[in-house]
């Protein structure tokens, strides 16, 4: 297992409620990675199998609207987290992640976050509502989006 440095992190909303020893205990279980600007992380429809958080840099989460078409849906930066439902369920990827600027990020495999659950079920559970947390915050955010979309084309029509 690593041992990563997450003390720049500990205002991340992923690691609310938890104690400085579970911090270090979950940082065993992380990757450590770095990624140059204008690579792709994954592509929306591919198989997820690992969360994200990001140390530092810019992350662009996307979605395809037609061939060659892509709407920008959030800009990350240092301390979110993207590709949370990959360690839930391991389905395709509803999105894609591209590095707009270059990035330092730590990954967590399905399989070490379901062993961080079994071993530490306190620790696994306080996660589980955080990433639960912000994935639901930014659904209410893109559903209020979208609406705010769908009003403005109305308004254009009736003009």
């Amino acid at each position: 297992m690593n041992n990563v440095n997450l003390d720049g992190l500990k205002d991340s909303p992923l690691f609310k409620g938890l104690a400085a020893k579970e911090m270090e205990l979950f940082g065993t279980f992380l990757t450590p990675q770095q990624i140059s600007a204008g690579k792709t992380i994954y592509i929306e429809n591919m198989t997820g199998e690992s969360l994200y958080l990001l140390s530092k840099g810019a992350v662009r989460i996307s979605q395809m609207l037609a061939e060659g078409d892509e709407q920008t849906l959030v800009i990350l930066g240092p301390g979110d987290t993207f590709g949370e439902l990959a360690v839930i369920d391991g389905g395709p990827r509803a999105a894609t992640a591209r590095v707009v600027e270059d990035v330092s990020l730590f990954a967590l495999l399905r399989k070490d976050y379901y062993q961080l659950c079994n071993n530490n079920p306190r620790l696994g559970m306080q996660l589980t509502l955080n990433l639960f947390r912000s994935f639901s915050e930014r659904l209410r955010r893109s559903k209020q989006d979208y609406r705010n979309m769908l009003i403005a084309s109305i308004n254009r029509k009736k003009q």
